[in-house]
C-alpha cells in the first residue's frame, strides 16, 4: 500500500509537471513560429492531450469491443480557475466548428446503429481539412510584454517532455489509485465510473487548469475543443476504419449531455457581446457533469 501511495503521488507529479512543461514549451513554440496560441492549442496540445483516449479506443476496435471505443470518447474546470477570454473568430468560427462536429457524431449515434468505415472516412477527411484550415487561416502569434522568448530545440523538448510526463504520469495514477481503492473495498462498479472513466482525460484537465493559471487563454481554449474535434473525427474516424463501431450502447442520455454542454458554450459566447466564459458558466457545467457521473453510476 505505501508503494502504490508514493507511485499515485509520483503520478500526480508527472502530470503537473508534464502539463507546465506543456503549455511553456507550447506558447514558446507558437511564439517561434508566428503561430497562434490557439492553433497550437488546438493542434499540438490537443493532439497530445488525446493521445490516451487514441491509444484505448484504437486498442478497443482491433479487439473488436466497440463500447470501449464509443464510450472512452463520449465519457469547465478551467473556468473555475479563471474566466476564461474568448476572441470574436472563437466564438463565430471555432466553438461553432466544434458544436458542428458533436452534432455530427450525435446525429449519426442517434440515427444509425454503428459509425460505418465509410463513416470514419468522413470524419477523417473533415478533420483533415479543418485542421489546414485552422493553419491556413490562422492570424499570428500575439507578442507578450517581458516574455522570454525560449530557443525552438527547447521548446519541442519541453512538449514532448510534458507529454511524456501526462501520458505515463496519468497512467501512474490510475493504476495505483485503483489498486488503492480496490484495497480499501472501494466497488468496481464505482472504479469504472470514477478512475477508468476519467483517467483519460487527466491530461487535459491538467494542461487547462495549468494554462488558464498562467493566463494562456487561448492555449486552453484551443486545448478544449482541439480535443473534441480530435476525440470524434480523428479518434472515432480512425477507429471505425479498423471496424465498425456499434452506438447502441449510446443512450438518449449520453448524446443530450454531450450536445447540450456544446450548445451552452456556443450559446454563452456567441450570443451578446461575450468575451469570457464565467467563473458561475463553468460552476454550472462542473454541476452538470457530476450530476451525469451520479447517473451513470446509479444505472449500472
Amino acid at each position: 500500500m505505501i508503494l502504490q501511495i508514493i507511485l499515485l503521488l509520483t503520478g500526480l507529479a508527472l502530470i503537473i509537471f508534464g502539463a507546465d512543461f506543456l503549455v511553456d514549451g507550447s506558447s514558446a513554440i507558437a511564439r517561434k513560429a508566428g503561430i497562434s496560441e490557439f492553433v497550437i492549442g488546438l493542434t499540438i496540445v490537443g493532439f497530445g492531450t488525446s493521445c490516451p483516449e487514441l491509444v484505448v479506443s484504437l486498442t478497443g476496435a482491433l479487439q473488436g469491443n466497440a463500447d470501449i471505443s464509443v464510450g472512452n470518447v463520449v465519457g469547465g474546470m478551467t473556468a473555475v480557475i479563471a474566466p476564461v477570454a474568448v476572441t470574436r473568430s472563437n466564438s463565430r468560427r471555432d466553438i461553432p466548428i466544434a458544436l458542428l462536429v458533436t452534432v455530427l457524431f450525435v446525429a449519426l449515434g442517434m440515427t444509425g446503429q454503428q459509425i460505418s468505415r465509410w463513416e470514419g472516412i468522413l470524419f477523417l477527411l473533415v478533420f483533415a481539412a479543418y485542421m489546414v484550415y485552422c493553419f491556413k487561416s490562422d492570424t499570428g502569434a500575439q507578442e507578450e510584454a517581458g516574455a522570454k522568448v525560449k530557443s525552438l530545440g527547447l521548446a519541442i523538448v519541453l512538449v514532448l517532455a510534458g507529454l511524456a510526463g501526462l501520458i505515463f504520469g496519468g497512467q501512474l495514477f490510475v493504476n495505483n489509485a485503483t489498486a488503492i481503492a480496490r484495497a480499501v473495498g472501494v466497488s468496481d462498479k464505482f472504479i469504472a465510473i470514477t478512475l477508468l472513466a476519467g483517467g483519460t482525460s487527466f491530461p487535459e484537465l491538467a494542461t487547462c487548469i495549468v494554462a488558464a493559471a498562467k493566463k494562456k487563454d487561448q492555449l486552453a481554449l484551443g486545448n478544449v475543443l482541439g480535443s473534441n474535434v480530435f476525440n470524434i473525427l480523428l479518434i472515432l474516424g480512425a477507429s471505425s476504419v479498423v471496424t465498425p463501431l456499434s452506438t447502441l450502447a449510446l443512450t438518449w442520455v449520453d448524446l443530450g449531455v454531450l450536445l447540450g454542454s456544446a450548445v451552452m458554450i456556443w450559446l454563452w459566447t456567441y450570443t451578446g457581446r461575450r468575451t469570457h466564459i464565467d467563473r458561475w458558466e463553468a460552476i454550472l457545467m462542473l454541476v452538470s457533469f457530476f450530476g451525469y457521473y451520479t447517473w451513470l453510476f446509479l444505472k449500472m
